[in-house]
């Protein structure tokens, strides 16, 4: 298992990056169990973002807008009522059977000193491998948020413990991002701080791309490459 270090300047460079490394350096894995059964490149990964604040917070190659990241922080993040179709989002696990975000914000508000912030999503009962209907489980991919304040910022530190890099991390990070604007928004409101967004930083054990999305991330990662062929083919067919 081959574990690297990210350090990237905002989100849109955490998404080039983890792609990157992924694709040239990735260890093939072979999933034989899980929601797509299939070849992937990944790694354990680790992101850190310095400003995760900085705009825009989704690159315009990413398979999401802004739009669909708002939504996806109010809806599945921070509300988070699962539909009659979902067994859960993320939002459901945070606010029941006890609501933690609020937990969190009054913790906070109370004492900016406090280690023992963690926000957890993944259930004991997720280690079955079918669910009560008997359907093949699904757990959560990300499983925990951990936060710290620091330097009169809050720090966020995720845990996925698989994270489909293409498709799925470019709006999950910028998703959790407005998550702890409004997180801080929340304390700074109930306690009269004036707290900042800090740091963003991830974990995954399985940070991965899909054998299905090898030829988007290519054309996506080797422009250069690929002009340089066609290049190289011009000149060949002049020469004598």
């Amino acid at each position: 298992m081959k574990h690297l270090k990210i350090s990237a300047f905002d989100c849109p460079d955490a998404w080039f990056k983890a792609l990157n490394r992924i694709w040239y350096e990735g260890d093939i894995f072979p999933v034989g169990f899980g929601s797509e059964e299939t070849e992937t490149k990944k790694l354990n990964l680790t992101i850190e973002i310095e400003h995760p604040e900085n705009r825009p917070l989704v690159s315009d190659k990413a398979s999401c807008d802004f739009k669909y990241v708002q939504g996806y922080a109010l809806e599945y993040l921070w509300c988070g009522e699962k539909q009659e179709d979902e067994t859960y989002t993320y939002g459901s696990r945070l606010n029941h059977p006890i609501n933690q975000i609020e937990e969190a914000i009054k913790r906070y508000s109370e004492e900016q000193k406090d280690r023992q912030v963690t926000m957890v999503i993944r259930l004991p009962t997720d280690i079955k491998k079918f669910d009560e209907n008997n359907k093949k489980s699904e757990p959560p991919c990300l499983s925990i948020i951990d936060t710290e304040i620091s330097d009169n910022k809050l720090h966020l530190t995720c845990y996925f413990r698989s994270w489909d890099a293409f498709g799925g991390l470019p709006a999950n990070i910028a998703g959790i991002q407005l998550f702890n604007e409004a997180f801080v928004n929340e304390i700074n409101e109930k306690s009269g701080l004036s707290l900042k967004t800090g740091k963003l930083i991830f974990h995954s054990k399985n940070c991965h791309i899909y054998q299905r999305q090898y030829n988007l991330i290519k054309e996506l990662l080797e422009p250069k490459d690929n002009t340089k062929r066609i290049a190289q083919t011009i000149t060949n067919q002049k020469q004598p």
